[in-house]
């Protein structure tokens, strides 16, 4: 679903919060279950789900990322009974979710989760500490470089 079009908005990195909000008045009022002519409740629970993720700039930027990210992903995959097919799937996005998310900020990441451990096993070499110190900032780097991808197609 594209929330642009959802509150009638071109999508552009342009929008401000006023036009977002313009556009999210306009539509809820036309579509209000409570309205006397019953309204419409689909639409609005669209746009109400479009206003949620558009109303802050970071929203819109991930909205944009989506929409950028969407005509690279190749067809979903017939179910299978093996679940290997869905990390293949993940393997075949994650290059365009890196190039369209935050590179920058996940190469920084990488250095810093790996500096981190570097400094863990010269600092205590040989104690059962190390990996657990090892692990802690791999633990870390997932944890947070979720947040330096474009978000997974179809949300």
């Amino acid at each position: 679903m594209n929330p642009f079009t959802a509150l009638g908005l071109p999508a552009s990195p342009a929008l401000t919060d006023a036009e977002v909000r313009a556009a999210w008045r306009r539509v809820a009022a036309a579509t209000h279950p409570d309205r006397p002519d019953g309204g419409n409740a689909a639409a609005y629970a669209a746009a109400q789900a479009a206003w949620s993720q558009l109303r802050t700039p970071w929203g819109r930027s991930e909205a944009l990322a989506d929409l950028a990210v969407l005509p690279h992903v190749p067809a979903a995959p017939a179910p299978a009974p093996l679940r290997w097919h869905a990390s293949f799937r993940t393997a075949a996005v994650l290059p365009a979710r890196i190039r369209k998310g935050r590179p920058v900020r996940l190469a920084a990441r990488t250095a810093i989760a790996a500096a981190a451990a570097w400094a863990a096993l010269l600092l205590v070499p040989g104690t059962p500490s190390a990996p657990a110190a090892v692990f802690g900032c791999l633990l870390w780097w997932l944890l947070t470089a979720r947040a330096d991808l474009a978000p997974p197609p179809g949300r």
